[in-house]
């Protein structure tokens, strides 16, 4: 069957409607029909793409509740109606992160059962497959039960995306033993342990095991994930910028770069977010990537492709059935 167009927020992020134009015909030719939501004035017409029309945008530092219930014509809630009325097959946005979610939330609504919705961001694990971190800041304050979906939801999303066989998911702790942790962690541990999951669940897990291959799902409230998810790309940023200074520092640090940069460049792209393009919204009736603010063009492709896979995967039905059982 042929795949709708994927709806882009062409007015979303930090570097909008430039760079999201162009990654969005990028996108149409490596991946597909792609058409673009905003204000057709801004956008103009020599990419060649379809456009909907909306001639509101919702501010990146814009209050997301109240935003995407008054401003009903703004290029986010078109852009979510776009895939609730069949006019497209998915959505993508580097725009304002919590009006994305609202208007996904409003506007196609939630999968039956489903409590609540939780933002899966892939972090980058060095020479090995992505892990899953959910929720990465959806919901701040959670129940043991979501946790339990997000679990559920997390391992089906790991395996359509990643190709893992069984995901490993483990529940974001201080300490590995299962008396570890807070309230919730502990509530969390033994109805994971029970539950049915597209994978297994390996018990606790601590923050250094994100980035490793011991762990394909980890799952945690959206306050403990947002922290965790900037405190690793704090620290690669740094990293990085460190590497970049000391490779400048003298004539024979110069000399040593050209000849260790050919080996880390690969690193580089794969730590780089803009390769990952962006994190799906699990638990919305629909497919919502949503896109770092600052993505370039490159993100946006990927932001795409990650789209166009779900869609072609069958990922809302797989996530209905995860959570009914």
């Amino acid at each position: 069957m042929s795949r709708l167009p994927i709806a882009v927020d062409a007015m979303g992020g930090d570097r909008a409607p430039g760079e999201i134009v162009e990654g969005a015909v990028r996108a149409a030719a490596e991946v597909g029909d792609v058409v673009l939501v905003g204000r057709s004035e801004d956008l103009g017409t020599e990419h060649g793409l379809d456009v909907i029309p909306a001639s509101e945008v919702i501010a990146m530092d814009a209050d997301p509740g109240s935003s995407v219930r008054r401003m009903k014509d703004s290029s986010l809630v078109r852009t979510a109606e776009a895939v609730r009325d069949g006019k497209a097959s998915a959505m993508v946005s580097a725009g304002n992160t919590g009006a994305t979610m609202a208007s996904a939330l409003l506007r196609m609504g939630r999968i039956k059962g489903v409590s609540r919705p939780a933002i899966a961001t892939p972090i980058p694990v060095p020479g090995g497959t992505p892990t899953v971190l959910l929720d990465a800041g959806a919901n701040a304050e959670c129940q043991a039960q979501w946790l339990v979906q997000f679990g559920q939801m997390g391992a089906v999303f790991a395996r359509e995306r990643y190709g893992v066989a069984r995901p490993k998911v483990g529940l974001l702790s201080i300490g590995e033993e299962a008396s570890k942790g807070n309230p919730l962690v502990k509530e969390t541990h033994p109805l994971l342990a029970e539950a049915a999951l597209a994978g297994e669940f390996i018990g606790n897990v601590e923050g250094r095991d994100i980035m490793s291959d011991d762990v394909d799902v980890v799952v945690t409230d959206g306050f403990t994930g947002n922290v965790a998810l900037k405190t690793l790309e704090g620290g690669l940023k740094a990293l990085v910028a460190a590497l970049f200074g000391a490779f400048g520092a003298s004539d024979e640090a110069k000399a040593a770069a050209e000849v260790l940069m050919p080996q880390l460049l690969p690193l580089y792209a794969q730590l780089d977010p803009d390769s990952y393009g962006g994190a799906m919204l699990l638990g919305v009736d629909g497919v919502c990537i949503i896109s770092h603010g600052s993505s370039s063009a490159t993100a946006v492709v990927n932001a795409v492709q990650v789209a166009a896979d779900m869609v072609d995967h069958g990922i809302v039905d797989q996530l209905r059935t995860a959570v009914s059982t």
